[in-house]
């Protein structure tokens, strides 16, 4: 956690659009910060954003690339904070003002406005050990070169087939016995007591208190097209309101 933000009122968090060739829901979207129509103090990403965006492979650079400049833009009138995800890494070469947090910077600590602790992370750090591995190798320059140059010959048969994989998914599907899953891993974040611990990755739009710690799960925005806005109030520290676009 070599970084500390501070989360304003009236700061939006979004996390695991996926978007795809089907739909532009999360573009619509930030058309909608960039008009100002939708007012936002600060913009969180939380990641998966998109369903394959690799900042290191041509092919979802291309293919995102009036997002990429959207997001920008955005990031020059609000400050845009994107934590990359699993489907989304690699990025910190596609913006100039955008702070982005890549895995290995996660999680990050945040002040609220009253000096409350929030934890953000996408969700997918603590893994076991091939998880961990998978995660370094699939993110080293060295890997994803190779990778390109193969998908760029093979007229992007590699990200298609990811692609094609992730469309079969269920990204709705609730987890059972998710609290639990969720608290054995929570002595990683190393948290003070009645801090926040914020996460997207799940999908579960769950949150629960478990050792004075309080647990926030974002739902998937590919699920309800919902984003979340900061509200900090005397008798709920820290709130999120639920909003749809």
């Amino acid at each position: 956690m070599l970084m500390c933000l501070k989360i304003n009122n009236g700061a939006i968090f979004i996390a695991d659009a996926h978007e795809d060739e089907n739909n532009e829901d999360f573009y619509n979207f930030l058309k909608q910060i960039d008009s100002k129509k939708i007012q936002a103090s600060q913009l969180f990403l939380m990641g998966d954003m998109f369903d394959l965006l690799v900042g290191k492979v041509n092919y979802g650079v291309s293919k995102y690339k009036k997002y990429i400049e959207l997001i920008e833009k955005i990031s020059c009138s609000i400050e845009v904070i994107y934590y990359e995800g699993n489907h989304d890494f690699s990025l910190s070469t596609l913006f100039k003002n955008v702070k982005v947090i890549p895995i290995e910077n996660q999680p990050t600590k945040a002040l609220l406005e009253d000096g409350t602790v929030v934890y953000l992370s996408h969700g997918d750090k603590y893994g076991d050990l091939i998880h961990k591995i998978y995660t370094k190798l699939i993110r080293s320059n060295g890997v994803l070169k190779v990778l390109n140059m193969i998908d760029m010959m093979t007229n992007n048969t590699i990200s298609k087939n990811i692609e094609n994989a992730q469309l079969k998914k269920h990204l709705c599907k609730k987890i059972e016995n998710f609290e639990d899953i969720i608290s054995a891993k929570l002595f990683h974040y190393k948290a003070l007591k009645n801090s926040y611990i914020l996460e997207g990755h799940y999908h579960q739009n769950y949150k629960f208190k478990r050792n004075d710690i309080n647990y926030i799960n974002l739902p998937s925005f590919a699920c309800k097209q919902s984003y979340f806005i900061v509200e900090c109030s005397y008798d709920e520290k820290f709130a999120l309101r639920g909003c749809n676009v």
